[in-house]
């Protein structure tokens, strides 16, 4: 009986390993609920009625234009968005909200580092199975302190056609 509880452990671990880590909201609203009012500190956030209020609009303007009906395809999945930006904060302030955030994202999932001379942009997020879709993911560039986390599902077949019309 121990063992088969024990295989049964060590099984369920392995699966959740495989689903990906999610990102975790919860401390990332923390963090910007800490340090929304510092000095320097540049917030944009879009609940999902200002995220619905945002595709009506585009939906509106998609019956003539081409690429914003792309860009609805794109925003189709995501419910919030919030915009984190320190780069006018003192020194130690902004090596805080970096060590921080660093903290936070360390459980998740890195899909993309990118350098562009010294500067790193790392973006995390859930990607589903079939890699059709990403879940919920983060931006965090150090250099240029800013954060931004896009909460909801985006398709990948909806990103790559984008790209491709803009080569």
């Amino acid at each position: 009986m121990k063992k088969t509880i024990t295989i049964l452990c060590f099984l369920a671990l392995s699966l959740s390993a495989m689903a990906g880590k999610n990102i975790s909201k919860t401390q990332l609203a923390a963090l910007v609920s800490d340090y929304r009012r510092c000095d320097g500190v540049e917030l944009v956030q879009l609940g999902s009625l200002a995220t619905s209020a945002l595709k009506t609009v585009i939906r509106a303007s998609a019956k003539d234009d081409p690429d914003a009906a792309e860009a609805l395809q794109l925003l189709d999945g995501i419910r919030q968005l919030t915009v984190f930006e320190y780069e006018d904060c003192s020194s130690a302030v902004k090596e805080k909200i970096s060590r921080r955030i660093d903290r936070i994202l360390s459980e998740s999932d890195l899909l993309i580092e990118t350098k562009d001379g010294s500067d790193t942009m790392r973006m995390y997020g859930v990607v589903d199975e079939n890699g059709d879709t990403v879940r919920d993911f983060v931006l965090h560039t150090p250099g240029s302190c800013a954060l931004i986390c896009i909460f909801g599902k985006v398709s990948m077949k909806a990103v790559s056609k984008m790209m491709e019309n803009n080569d």
